[in-house]
């Protein structure tokens, strides 16, 4: 199983395409790793600086539709390549999802309101998110203040993640 937990980036923007998640030029690249520092350096959002920001985090907090666009892996293996291995919304591209999963990654769902909600709360801080998975629960911290969330993980999404991915899981039972 991967680790979890760590800083947390927030997004301000719905509906973060495959695209700019990683850009379709970089999709030659044939490692995890050459793929790091294109991450999200073509997403707009006003003050984001992808070279910046990202740096140092390990858990993504966005809204609605996230990975939205082609069903490429490389989005998922471009976090990952980040040290980014859980990705929060409100939902997801459903490829996209799949895929994160598929990598032994999170993408965990809580409702629009409560990110709406974490986003006023923690993201003009140094946030850091503690993960307990075998109790699906989140645990967000911030100087002076802390939330706690549950989250829904399905059975065969936990043995995903518990195994490190599709290909562990299949080689573990196969």
């Amino acid at each position: 199983m991967k680790t979890f937990g760590g800083r947390v980036l927030f997004l301000d923007r719905s509906d973060i395409n495959t695209d700019e998640i990683i850009p379709a030029k970089y999709l030659t690249e044939n490692t995890k790793e050459a793929l790091a520092p294109y991450l999200l350096e073509d997403l707009a959002i006003a003050g984001f600086e992808p070279k910046r920001d990202i740096a140092g985090k390990a858990v993504l907090v966005t809204k609605a539709n996230f990975g939205c666009g082609s069903s490429r892996e490389h989005a998922p293996w471009a976090l990952e390549a980040n040290g980014i291995n859980i990705v929060i919304a409100p939902s997801f591209a459903r490829i996209f999802r799949q895929n994160m999963y598929n990598c032994g990654m999170l993408a965990l769902e809580i409702a629009s309101e409560i990110i709406d909600d974490l986003f006023v709360e923690f993201a003009s801080s140094t946030t850091i998110l503690t993960i307990d998975i075998e109790h699906s629960l989140l645990s967000f911290t911030a100087p002076g203040k802390e939330k706690k969330l549950s989250f829904v993980l399905q059975g065969f999404e936990r043995a995903l993640v518990a195994a490190g991915g599709w290909v562990e899981y299949t080689v573990a039972r196969y």
